[in-house]
């Protein structure tokens, strides 16, 4: 292989280029530019630790066409589903890493990388408008190494060069990785092929407003491909803009995997329940529940954050909820690790858990989280855990029943977790779950893909 290109002239004026300021995650220092727009969410996400979904509003809001705004989405995305493939290449043609706030650059550079290996850009348009972004990020001095490396990649084929660490063969960071061949060792290349895969776009249709069949028919009239499941559950093969799609406005579906939408059914809340949604935000569970009974005594959605609340009247809202049920509906801003001391909050018939976890379930909508998350990270994840079903369970009523939920896919997280309960409560007990499938189960652990669902775990608890 030849050695790594190095532009000893932009080297030279390293000294005289433009500082920018790349610490404050609310402003984008440079004028609207996809790829320069790309690099800024990408720079945060893997040096600052912010998450996509703070980002990415932020870039779509300087974007007018939906088309531009889906492709901000499918760059940033596409590169975080392969960012240890794009990382080795980015090494292996730089002599040394970019330092301060030169450093985005190398993240500008593996947006052309992801462009040239992944998508259908032509190669020219790849390398041009990547360089220009370069200018227009004030780093002109580095535009001929962008141009060089990028060519350099083209000509070397370095897309085709051995790759021999096994974690970046199959797109995992190392922890993930690791974990997964500790508790799935035949699965490992699957469920890390399913991770890599865009997520389908399921719609749970709000039967307050209107019917499966009449959906449909608006769906079809407006020429959208989908696939229809069980009583309100339809998959769309392309979405677009949600906002877009008919009877949005009037509160018609709401977004959420068909794995989610399990919950309300697998809770099966009776009339004149007192039901509560613990760790509720963004509402779309809180919704379900209300959708499936009706008749509830009383449900309350329970959340810490209040920017997280917020989204759960939001969302209520729209879908006509808040109206409807503002006799039934309980919107509390309160920290669910301390709830079983919180006179305010009465005991409960059912309650639904939807647990702080991993997230590695939904990597396949939130990429990021591969790159957010450390192994460490878990173990503190699981003590919160611990602690929040011990006080849901001191607020639950003899004779009720706890849904515990997460999206992870790590046993510590779930399996485990019920174990190490069931052994420290004699008044707990399983009650078996019926899957989409129809099989009996303990526990439920979906793995993402299956079903075309998100990962996902469910365990129903008796209290005797």
């Amino acid at each position: 292989m030849n050695k790594p290109y190095r532009d000893k002239k932009s080297h030279a004026k390293k000294g005289r280029a433009s500082k920018t300021d790349l610490s404050d995650t609310n402003h984008i220092p440079y004028a609207p530019n996809l790829r320069a727009d790309a690099a800024w969410v990408l720079f945060q996400v893997l040096e600052n630790g912010v998450s996509t979904s703070e980002l990415m509003p932020k870039v779509w809001d300087r974007q007018s066409k939906p088309n531009d705004r889906a492709w901000l989405q499918e760059v940033v995305y596409g590169c975080l589903r392969n960012l240890p493939k794009l990382q080795i290449w980015l090494r292996s043609l730089l002599n040394s890493p970019l330092k301060k706030h030169q450093k985005i650059i190398e993240h500008l550079i593996m947006i052309g990388l992801y462009q040239l290996a992944f998508t259908r850009t032509a190669d020219h348009a790849a390398i041009s408008e990547t360089v220009d972004a370069c200018k227009r990020m004030n780093e002109v001095s580095l535009s001929g190494l962008v141009n060089a490396v990028l060519r350099r990649f083209q000509r070397d084929d370095i897309e085709n060069m051995p790759i021999d660490a096994p974690h970046a063969q199959v797109g995992l960071p190392k922890w993930l990785h690791k974990a997964l061949l500790e508790h799935y060792p035949e699965q490992v290349n699957e469920i890390a092929h399913n991770l890599q895969q865009r997520a389908e776009i399921w719609l749970r249709v709000n039967p307050l407003k209107t019917s499966l069949n009449e959906y449909c028919d608006l769906l079809t009239q407006q020429k959208y491909e989908f696939e229809h499941a069980g009583k309100y559950s339809i998959k769309l093969k392309r979405a677009g803009e949600i906002s877009l799609l008919p009877g949005y406005q009037d509160g018609f579906f709401a977004v959420q995997d068909y794995a989610a939408q399990q919950a309300a059914m697998l809770l099966a809340p009776e009339k004149d329940d007192i039901v509560l949604d613990c760790c509720a935000a963004p509402g779309g569970k809180t919704a379900s529940l209300l959708e499936y009974q009706g008749e509830l005594g009383a449900l309350y959605a329970l959340d810490l954050v209040p920017k997280r609340v917020e989204r759960i009247v939001e969302n209520l809202a729209r879908l006509g909820h808040s109206t409807q049920f503002a006799d039934k509906l309980k919107i509390v801003t309160a920290d669910a690790s301390q709830m079983g001391k919180n006179d305010d909050l009465p005991m409960f018939d059912k309650i639904l858990l939807d647990a702080p976890c991993s997230a590695t379930g939904v990597i396949r909508r939130h990429p990021d989280i591969m790159w957010l998350r450390k192994m460490a990270d878990i173990d503190v994840l699981v003590e919160l855990q611990t602690q929040i079903l011990e006080e849901a369970w001191a607020k639950l009523k003899v004779g009720g029943v706890l849904l515990y939920a997460t999206c992870s896919i790590l046993p510590k997280e779930n399996d485990q977790q019920i174990t190490r309960f069931l052994a420290k409560h004699d008044n707990a007990k399983l009650d078996e779950i019926t899957t989409t499938q129809g099989k009996r189960v303990s526990t439920w652990q979906i793995l993402p893909g299956q079903e075309n669902m998100d990962g996902f775990f469910y365990a129903r608890l008796l209290k005797c």
